[in-house]
């Protein structure tokens, strides 16, 4: 923080002084009421990002049977729901160096696994309705054409997925948070980690001045362009475009049907990889289930392909359940790969078959398409 006021011009010249934060509750009031001052960057489409409070000191728990053993100081979202994790800490608060890197990451890892989307959106209007705010008001920035169960939906994967923010907020950043943020910025792929240094100037009266810095975004833009940031999302004009151009009769027959399946039974939302691709959701269990992605290559060197979201199916429904969604597609007569090694490793990752060998299996997709059908009548098998 520098020692220098600023100056205002006005009938005459008032100089507002470098202050500090009185208390760590009056920062992070602050914060929650002004989340404005955090809206660095920009949305996919290229819309300024706004933040949207979803709770303050919200509960992080470390298991599925347990409440919560952490707080963190704020969560907001976007429109694009991507998740905002904050911690606030006074510049004379000792765990701004070290310790509150590791607690930023403790509340990443176990919010990612336990805030349902029923969770978030429940905190999100409890807050709106303490702040006096309507809920029409406050859906109508974030939702855009999509409903309320949608778009917590997609938030609750954008956590599974690791695609959040990370913010240490402190009214200085020393040096040694910044190289840690800088360096985790680097190495993390999915997750932007940023240091927001934000300096309060006072003046007589209540007139006050915040300045936000912020650190990181030089190893953000340092990230590989196959990140999330760089990514633009696909539509299904460009799906159906990569279709007709690059795959055989039999091939775009299936890929056509796949799309057309989860859009009147679920529903489609564009994947962000650097080639086309589409997920498909599917409700299951009273929450919309990532089942499959879609990959459209357009390389002769790489089959197109149909990916299963065991992991994600896990996570909502249950091991048990990806279990008997993943015998179902052992019985088929297309190969599926990697179920023995998901097997073994409790349905945490994908298994994935090629179109072609779709195409060349009688049946495979209407078995496909079976299983998607019994999915959706239940929350599958309790582990």
């Amino acid at each position: 923080m520098t020692d220098q006021p600023v100056f205002i011009v006005g009938d005459g010249l008032r100089a507002l002084e470098p202050t500090g934060f009185e208390t760590e509750a009056e920062f992070q009031e602050l914060l929650a009421r002004h989340p404005r001052v955090l809206d660095f960057g920009s949305l996919v489409d290229g819309r300024p990002l706004r933040l949207a409070l979803v709770a303050r000191e919200m509960g992080v728990p470390t298991s599925a049977e347990g409440g919560p053993a952490y707080w963190l100081d704020h969560l907001f979202v976007d429109a694009d729901a991507v998740p905002t994790l904050v911690e606030v800490k006074r510049a004379g608060d000792t765990r701004i160096r070290r310790e509150v890197v590791g607690q930023m990451l403790d509340y990443a890892a176990n919010g990612a696994r336990y805030w349902p989307a029923a969770l978030l959106r429940r905190s999100f209007e409890q807050t709106c309705a303490a702040d006096g705010r309507p809920l029409e008001e406050a859906y109508r920035e974030l939702l855009d054409d999509r409903t309320p169960e949608e778009f917590w939906a997609a938030v609750e994967e954008r956590l599974a997925a690791g695609q959040m923010r990370l913010l240490f907020v402190a009214d200085r950043i020393p040096l040694e948070l910044r190289a840690i943020v800088e360096f985790l910025n680097r190495q993390m792929r999915q997750t932007d980690v940023y240091a927001v240094e934000l300096t309060q100037y006072r003046g007589d009266g209540e007139l006050r001045v915040l300045v936000p810095r912020v650190h990181g975004e030089v190893a953000t833009v340092a990230k590989s362009p196959s990140s999330r940031r760089a990514a633009q999302r696909t539509v299904r004009a460009d799906a159906d475009a990569a279709i007709q151009a690059g795959l055989g009769p039999e091939q775009r027959q299936i890929a056509t049907a796949l799309l057309d399946h989860a859009a009147a039974n679920g529903r489609l939302e564009g994947g962000t990889a650097r080639y086309p691709s589409m997920l498909g959701y599917y409700p299951a269990g009273g929450r919309q289930v990532p089942v499959w992605a879609l990959s459209l290559y357009g390389n002769p060197a790489k089959e197109e392909e149909l990916s299963f979201s065991l992991g994600a199916i896990s996570r909502h429904l249950g091991a048990g359940g990806a279990a008997v969604f993943a015998e179902s597609l052992s019985a088929l007569p297309a190969s599926v790969r990697n179920l023995d090694v998901q097997r073994e490793k409790g349905y945490t990752g994908w298994a994935s078959v090629s179109l072609t060998a779709i195409a060349e299996n009688g049946g495979a997709l209407d078995g496909i398409l079976a299983a998607i059908h019994e999915l959706m009548k239940g929350p599958g098998i309790p582990d």
